[in-house]
């Protein structure tokens, strides 16, 4: 039976991640919270941030950065977009 969640994104009852996404009490929040739609919209706005900020996601001050960002995305104003950076054309 699939997870659904009231996601905290959109604002209304959708399907859930499969499994919290990290082993944490903040990878519980967003299992229950976070829809897979959000969740994956997320993980493209998490390479972009990677990408036009040149982040190595190893060190300790990138994770503190995505973090932040992942949880303004979810639970905050949706997360600003770096000043340089240009929407690909498809």
């Amino acid at each position: 039976m699939a997870n659904t969640v009231f996601c905290a994104k959109y604002k209304q009852e959708m399907e859930g991640l499969d499994e919290p996404p990290f082993d944490s009490e903040l990878g519980q929040k967003v299992y229950k919270t976070v829809s897979k739609k959000a969740w994956n919209e997320w993980l493209e706005r998490q390479k972009m941030l990677l990408n036009e900020y040149r982040l190595q996601p190893w060190t300790p001050q990138a994770q503190e950065f995505l973090v932040e960002q992942m949880n303004d995305f979810f639970y905050g104003s949706g997360g600003e977009l770096p000043k340089e950076y240009v929407a690909p054309e498809h």
